[in-house]
């Protein structure tokens, strides 16, 4: 008999910038649970025998992939919020080519996520994978320190406020900070997509006392995470501004490599889970399928579709085209075609990837927001270098400001889960509160505020600046990084929530890699529009001396691309419809099977809330 068992669904992981949180929670229907805690008995310690529950995983295993994650914190935090800094003030590079250059390091980081994820899905696992791609960032860290040491490696010192023409960094003198650059968001974007996977296998989600553990375990993570970037931008920032770039990015090139020997460290206490294929595989054999036999007709009943009867998704008609990837081909037998997924997929495959291109309408409209966040760690900086930032007779690094981004990241991810969403849920009736496009569009809203919050404060410090030849204080930027960093604690969790739960069952790691990819694309676009700009106004508006150019048109045009942005985010959230939740079906069946009295479910709800408020 079919066993219903409730249990949080832990693998819904919330990334803000600084760190993870849960969510939701499912009903999972299984009917075995093997005695090593797999359920699908793919985890196995490391000589690849079943697990011992009493030898591997556990805290002290979960404690030791922590500091991985603490690590490249430390390290990509550390660089990406001073580093605009070092390219304007020390490479002499003009402002709009160092956010770019910051931009894009950030950009490709993220969207190598996305490559992190299919090697650990597919062929490496998450262990093999977090090892060899932290590796790889303590390489690339390492030749940072090294390009930001060497005194060849930088262009003779200047100043510029005295009149003196500044020499920038020759293309050789690049070469090796976009090495050291790019090596680190290599390695960044293995640890990003695998981290907290490989932490969370480590707990038996079917054992009650190592299910709550697990809990406990992304709290500590999201503790971790907002440690390492707290320390980054107080510590790190102050001794790269005031002791040497090479003391800053050593001591990050020191943690990193003591993450990896951590980390390698406990091999033995690990639980490994066994790859079982990447969902982006499914994805390119669909297209390029639906591609080949786009001269095929299409069948005269759809029953006649390779699997139709078996499918676990229904079949539609939207995206018709890609039904043809599920048509039997003349040239062999429907059996033999069947069993080979090269020459046929199946109704259930070819669904479940006309559900991943119906979200991506909401996808390109979540871009932005990553646009208008990448400014917070280029030009305000950079606005942050040209005002009074002294406290008393201690000048604050213009860096360190970014400490009330993260501060009201933590605020207000607190304040929304505790109080704003338990308001809701008592005004809508409705278990989640605030739905995730709900949140989204929130963020959104808050996104364009914050532009124009940035936009007034630049107008008034350039006024100021040349006027009355006075720098007004660098805590006026305080607000923008409020604004913003409240607009991120609804948009970051709204978007991965929307995406983990409208993703097919079949493709729920494809959840993280579309969320990664709003990232990536926004600070890809945020290169894109500094650039055209730059074309556009032929350098008048964005300039290394931000009193001589006019940064705050530029935030007023991002505040107008948002407002149109969001515009057309309402009307994509109109039209979408929220895919049909494992709960809703659940009860279906069990009131089919005149169960539903046994299942007792809303004291499960009401059990689950407690708990969650008890933990809290």
């Amino acid at each position: 008999m079919t066993r219903i068992r409730f249990r949080p669904l832990l693998s819904l992981h919330i990334r803000t910038s600084t760190g993870y949180d849960e969510l939701e929670f499912q009903v999972l229907v299984d009917n075995h649970v093997g005695k090593d805690g797999a359920e699908d008995g793919s985890l196995v310690d490391f000589r690849g025998n079943p697990v011992d529950k009493s030898r591997t995983g556990g805290w002290l295993a979960a404690g030791l992939i922590l500091g991985t994650e603490l690590s490249e914190r430390v390290c990509v935090m550390g660089i990406s919020m001073n580093l605009v800094t070092y390219l304007v003030g020390d490479l002499h590079l003009p402002s709009s080519k160092s956010a770019n250059i910051v931009t894009n390091f950030m950009g490709t980081l993220n969207l190598l996520g996305l490559l992190g994820g299919f090697l650990a899905d597919a062929k490496l696992g998450r262990y093999l994978t977090v090892a060899v791609f932290a590796s790889i960032a303590a390489v690339g860290v390492t030749l940072l320190t090294l390009a930001t040491s060497i005194r060849s490696m930088k262009p003779p010192e200047c100043d510029p406020r005295k009149g003196g023409q500044c020499i920038e960094a020759s293309g050789q003198q690049l070469a090796l900070l976009y090495t050291a650059l790019y090596t680190l968001a290599l390695g960044g974007g293995g640890i990003k997509s695998n981290v907290s996977g490989f932490g969370s296998d480590q707990f038996d989600p079917s054992d009650p006392k190592e299910n709550k553990s697990m809990i406990y375990f992304f709290n500590r993570f999201y503790f971790c995470i907002s440690l390492g970037s707290l320390f980054a931008v107080i510590v790190l920032v102050y001794l790269q501004d005031n002791v040497g770039r090479g003391w800053g990015y050593g001591i990050s090139a020191g943690t990193m490599v003591l993450g990896v020997a951590v980390l390698i460290g406990g091999t033995t206490l690990y639980r490994f889970k066994k790859p079982q294929g990447s969902p982006l595989t499914i994805i390119w054999r669909v297209l390029l399928l639906a591609w080949r036999k786009r001269n095929l007709s299409y069948p005269s009943d759809p029953d006649f579709l390779n699997e139709y009867h078996n499918a676990k998704v229904p079949h539609t008609h939207m995206l018709r085209c890609l039904d043809k990837a599920a048509i039997h081909d003349d040239c062999a037998t429907a059996n033999e075609d069947s069993k080979n997924p090269w020459i046929v997929s199946t109704v259930t495959e070819v669904e479940e990837v006309k559900m991943v291109l119906k979200l991506i309408p909401i996808w390109s409209t979540c871009i932005l927001f990553w646009t208008v966040y990448s400014q917070m760690t280029t030009f305000t900086i950079e606005q942050a270098t040209s005002m009074n930032r002294n406290v008393g007779n201690f000048a604050v690094p213009a860096g360190s400001f970014s400490v009330f981004l993260f501060i009201s990241i933590l605020l207000f991810t607190s304040i929304n889960e505790r109080v704003t969403v338990r308001i809701a849920r008592r005004i809508t009736h409705n278990s989640q509160g605030i739905t995730s496009l709900q949140r989204v569009g929130i963020g959104l809203l808050l996104s364009i505020v914050g532009m124009v919050a940035s936009a007034l404060v630049e107008k008034r410090r350039r006024e100021h600046a040349i006027h009355h030849n006075f720098n007004i204080r660098a805590f006026w930027l305080v607000p923008q990084f409020f604004i913003v960093g409240a607009g991120e604690a609804f948009a970051y969790v709204g978007q991965l929530e929307f995406f983990i739960r409208e993703a097919p069952e079949g493709m729920k790691s494809m959840s993280t890699g579309l969320f990664l990819s709003t990232l990536s694309m926004g600070y890809f676009v945020s290169s894109l529009l500094v650039s055209l700009v730059q074309k556009a106004t032929k350098g008048r508006w964005l300039k290394s001396n931000l009193n001589k150019g006019k940064l705050d048109l530029f935030y007023w045009m991002l505040a107008v691309l948002g407002v149109i942005n969001f515009l057309i985010f309402i009307a994509f959230s109109v039209k979408h419809q929220y895919k049909v939740q494992n709960l809703s079906n659940l009860e279906d069946s069990a009131e089919e099977l005149g169960n539903w009295k046994n299942l007792n479910l809303n004291n499960q709800e009401n059990k689950l809330e407690a708990e969650e408020e008890e933990e809290a």
